[in-house]
Order: structure tokens, then C-alpha cells, then sequence
């Protein structure tokens, strides 16, 4: 197996920028997720990857070893496609034996191989069936096991479970983390989805307008998003981002309402002077809400929305200009309009620049 790094990589099209400036560390048998919105830049990352698009600038290692100028073919990769790209006029057996039977491999060899690949996805029982005979989850585990069977040192996949149902979906995340772990192979998958990057990967590259804004291990990427803008992104509901003004002895004043709310952890951060604006950052799951005033980091609203989830209830609570999202119990119950008080847990807060969105530390 290998690592693969990536080093001051830019990709232009014309004038436009798909990848810019990014650098990238994967190790070996690590699982890496790309993860950003649509139009991002993360399949054309993978391709540079791949070798099925050619670096503008910058230089892509296998091992410590250039490969800008290797053919794909030459790279011992395999991919995973969001479609599939199964050959609908061969069986399972045949689609997953393809990338044998283009090298000649020796028919005993495929046969065992094959078989063995289709143990380990246990889908022995469907090799002599044709795609179109098949499931969604059945196609997406013909195209892992085409991936699997040439052994390949990285596997990129490109949305492979977007086609498929969310009940088979939580179930694939499941298997191909397992698989990938069994393999010991090193893993790329590009994502929209960040539940699918939050539960799969050991870390996470997150991708913004062709731009690496941060990696890191999954749970430190939503406990310390780097800017405002990862902050909304990951979490669902996102991270509440409340406008406020810094003033003194350790108080900001929320959205213009008064009185100001009062945050011990203000003063031990840095550079805060008085009058700075910034966004105060806490997520909807270390918010309080109660009936009556409490001790600690306190503010005064409205109940504006009630969403429950099932296993819990989203509060929506107008706060001035704000809407600021809680997570209670499920059980929990406010009449619409009626006052109420959030306690912040301080140990939970995140500070942003408010006109660079660049988190205060």
C-alpha cells in the first residue's frame, strides 16, 4: 500500500481555478474523506489524484515517488464511480473479473480471485446475474469488488453510495469502512454528505471553492472548525454563529439586545478589545433552555419555531436579530412566542472574526 501527497497542486481549466494551491498528506491504509458543497473542486481533486488530470502546477507523490507524468493505468489504482459503469452485457462474475481479464491473468487465477472477492462482499450468489437483474446495493457491491479484485495500493471512490436508498446507505457506510480497515488499503472518497465523511473517515479534507480550508480527524473538525464558514458547513443542525460586540469585563452584547450576556471564557482569549465584533459560535446541543433565569452564560428570547426529529426536538429561539437553534429532549414543550432562557455552555463557545470568519483562539 501506499501514501500520496500532494504539493502546492493547482488545476485551471481556462481562467478558472478548479484546484488552487493545495496540499495534502494521505497516509498509507488511511481513510480520507473529501468533503465540501457541489462545485467545489472534490472530483477534480480526485482525478489529479488519479492521473486522469494532469496538474497545472504542483506535483503528486506515490510513495515519495513523482507521478505527474504516470498514466492511470500505471498507478495500481482502482475506481468507484457514483454510476457505476457496469458493462450491461456481462454477467457479475465477468464485471468483476474485467480488470483480469484485460492483463491476461490466467483463467484459475481469475476464477479463485473472483470468488474470493465475492465472499468477502457476500454476493457468491449473484455472479450469474446481469446488472439488470441486480439491486442498487447489489450493482455498488459488484463495482467494489471490479475495484478490489486487482489489488489495487489506493482506492478512490467518487460518491459511490449516492445512488443508492438511505436504509442501504447507512448499511454501506458500515461495510466499507470495515472493508477498508480488512483490506488495510489506502482510501479516498469524495462526498457532499457530511455524515457519510463524519462516520467513515479518519480524517476529513474539507473543500471550498477548489480551496483545502481544513484537515483534520472528523470529531476535532466539528469541535474546532478553523473558520465560520466550515462551522455552518459541518453539523447538522450547523453550528449557531451569533453576531456580537466584545465589550469589556468579559461581556459581548448579542445582536444588539440588551442586557449584554456576560462569558467568563471571554477574557482569557486574545486580542479581544473592547468594541471588536465577532461571531459567537456554540452548537444547538450545548444550549439550555429553560423557563426561568439560570446561572453562567445566559441570554433572553422567544420561542419562534418547534422542529422535533424523533429522538429529539430543535428550538428555534429569536433572539433580536438572531435565530439561535437548541437541542432538547424530545419531550420537551414551549408554546410559540413564549419567553425563555438559554445558558450557553462556555467550555462549548467558538469565536470568529466577524469580517475574515477566521476563529479566534
Amino acid at each position: 500500500m501506499v501514501s500520496v501527497s500532494l504539493k502546492n497542486v493547482t488545476k485551471r481549466f481556462g481562467n478558472v481555478a478548479a484546484i488552487e494551491g493545495v496540499n495534502l498528506e494521505i497516509n498509507d491504509k488511511e481513510f480520507l474523506s473529501i468533503l465540501g458543497p457541489s462545485g467545489g473542486g472534490k472530483t477534480t481533486l480526485l482525478r489529479l489524484i488519479a492521473g486522469l488530470e494532469v496538474p497545472t502546477e504542483g506535483e503528486v507523490y506515490f510513495d515519495g515517488k513523482l507521478v505527474n507524468g504516470v498514466p492511470p493505468r500505471d498507478r495500481n489504482i482502482s475506481l468507484v464511480f457514483q454510476n457505476y459503469a457496469l458493462f450491461p452485457h456481462l454477467t457479475a462474475f465477468h464485471n468483476i473479473a474485467f480488470p483480469l481479464t484485460v492483463r491476461k491473468t490466467p483463467k484459475p487465477d481469475i476464477d479463485r480471485r473472483v470468488k474470493e472477492v465475492a465472499e468477502l462482499l457476500g454476493i457468491q450468489h449473484i455472479l450469474d446475474r446481469k446488472p439488470k437483474e441486480l439491486s442498487g446495493g447489489e450493482q455498488q457491491r459488484v463495482a467494489l469488488g471490479r475495484a478490489i479484485v486487482r489489488q489495487p495500493d489506493v482506492f478512490l471512490m467518487d460518491e459511490p453510495l449516492s445512488s443508492v436508498d438511505a436504509s442501504m446507505r447507512i448499511a454501506m457506510r458500515t461495510e466499507l469502512k470495515k472493508l477498508q480497515k480488512t483490506l488495510g488499503t489506502t482510501l479516498v472518497y469524495v462526498t457532499h454528505d457530511q455524515t457519510e465523511a463524519m462516520t467513515m473517515a479518519d480524517k476529513i479534507a474539507v473543500l471550498r471553492n477548489g480551496k483545502l480550508v481544513q484537515i483534520d480527524a472528523p470529531q476535532a473538525i466539528y469541535d474546532s472548525p478553523k473558520d465560520s464558514w466550515v462551522a455552518s458547513f459541518i453539523g447538522n443542525p450547523p453550528m449557531n454563529l451569533i453576531p456580537a460586540t466584545i465589550l469589556s469585563n468579559g461581556q459581548a452584547e448579542l445582536s444588539g439586545v440588551r442586557p449584554p450576556i456576560t462569558i467568563k471564557a471571554l477574557t482569557k482569549k486574545d486580542g479581544l478589545s473592547s468594541g471588536r465584533k465577532v461571531h459567537v459560535g456554540i452548537r444547538p446541543e450545548d444550549i439550555e433552555v429553560k423557563a426561568e433565569q439560570v446561572n453562567g452564560a445566559t441570554c433572553k428570547g422567544e420561542v419562534y419555531l418547534l422542529e422535533s426529529l424523533g429522538d429529539s426536538m430543535i428550538v428555534d429561539i429569536k433572539v433580536g436579530n438572531s435565530i439561535i437553534r437548541a437541542r432538547e429532549k424530545v419531550d420537551f414543550r414551549a408554546q410559540i412566542g413564549a419567553q425563555v432562557f438559554m445558558r450557553f455552555n462556555e467550555r462549548r463557545l467558538t469565536l470568529f472574526d466577524l469580517d475574515t470568519g477566521t476563529a479566534i483562539s
